[in-house]
C-alpha cells in the first residue's frame, strides 16, 4: 500500500470538514476505552495522521501509553509534534498496514484505534488482521474502529453519498472548502477508486467476532462513516464520561 506526501496534504486540507463530527468521533473512541481516566494501560492507533486521536488518549488518560504506526514521514512528524509534552509516554514508528511485518508491535497491547484506515484493506486483509490483533492484545481491552464501510444497495450507496455531501457542506461553512471536496472527488460513494476498499459493517462485525473479539457492536454511524469494534475476554465496564470525552476531543482539535 502506497501514500503519498501530496496525498497527506490534502487530507490536510479537507479532514476538518470532511470527517464527519470530527470531535464526536474521537469523543465516541474514548468514551468507548474500557479504563477509568487514571488506569494505566498501552495504545496502539493504526495510521494516526496527524495525531489528534493520539493526542486525545494521552491528554484523556494520563497514565496511558500510545504507540503511533503511520506510513507517510510528515503525519509522523505532526503526530510526534502534536503531543511532544507527552514525549515520556509517546512512540512513533513507520507501518504499512497492508504488510504483516509490523504485527508484533501490537503484543500485549490493551486497545487498538484506527482512523481511516482499515477502508484500504480488502475483505481478505481485515479478516487476517482482525485475527492478528485479537491473538496478540490483551485481554483486557478493545479494537476500535472508525472508518467508512460499503453500502450494499443503490440506494444506500446514493444516502451515503449525499449525507457526507451535506455534512461537508454544513461544516465548511463556506463555498470554497465544500468546492474543493467536490472538485478533488473524496466522495468515494460517488467516485469509488481501487485505492478505497470499504467492505460492508455486518461482515466486519462477523469478522470480529470470528476472530474472537466479545461485545461486537457498531457504536456510530453517520454519511458511510462507522465506529465499531469489539472487546477482549477480560474487558472491565470502566470508562471515561461522554462529557468529558468531548472536551478533550474539542480541545486537541483546537489546537
Amino acid at each position: 500500500m502506497t501514500w503519498s506526501e501530496s496525498e497527506s496534504d490534502l487530507y490536510r486540507q479537507l479532514a476538518a470538514v470532511a470527517v464527519p463530527r470530527r470531535a464526536e468521533q474521537i469523543a465516541t473512541l474514548l468514551t468507548l476505552i474500557p479504563f477509568a481516566p487514571d488506569a494505566p494501560f498501552r495504545a496502539v492507533e493504526l495510521a494516526s495522521g496527524q495525531g489528534y486521536l493520539t493526542q486525545a488518549i494521552l491528554t484523556a488518560f494520563p497514565a496511558a501509553t500510545v504507540l503511533a504506526l503511520d506510513m507517510e514521514d510528515s503525519m509522523r512528524a505532526e503526530t510526534q509534534r502534536r503531543s511532544a509534552t507527552y514525549a515520556e509516554r509517546l512512540r512513533v514508528t513507520p507501518f504499512d498496514m497492508a504488510r504483516d511485518d509490523w504485527y508484533g508491535l501490537v503484543d500485549g497491547a490493551d486497545v487498538v484505534v484506527s482512523s481511516l484506515c482499515v477502508h484500504h484493506l480488502d475483505g481478505a486483509q481485515k479478516q487476517a488482521l482482525f485475527r492478528a490483533l485479537a491473538g496478540r492484545m490483551s485481554g483486557r481491552g478493545a479494537l476500535l474502529i472508525a472508518d467508512l464501510v460499503l453500502p450494499r444497495r443503490a440506494q444506500s450507496r446514493e444516502l451515503f453519498a449525499a449525507t457526507w455531501d451535506q455534512s461537508v457542506r454544513e461544516a465548511s461553512g463556506d463555498t470554497a472548502a465544500y468546492q474543493h471536496f467536490l472538485t478533488t472527488q473524496w466522495n468515494i460513494f460517488r467516485y469509488p477508486d481501487d485505492f478505497d476498499k470499504p467492505s460492508p459493517l455486518f461482515d466486519q462485525l462477523v469478522w470480529l467476532w470470528e476472530a474472537g473479539f466479545h461485545d461486537i457492536d457498531c457504536f456510530w454511524q453517520d454519511a458511510g462513516h462507522a465506529i465499531y469494534g469489539g472487546y477482549g475476554a477480560a474487558a472491565g465496564q470502566a470508562g471515561i464520561a461522554y462529557d468529558a470525552a468531548l472536551r478533550v476531543a474539542q480541545g486537541v482539535l483546537s489546537n
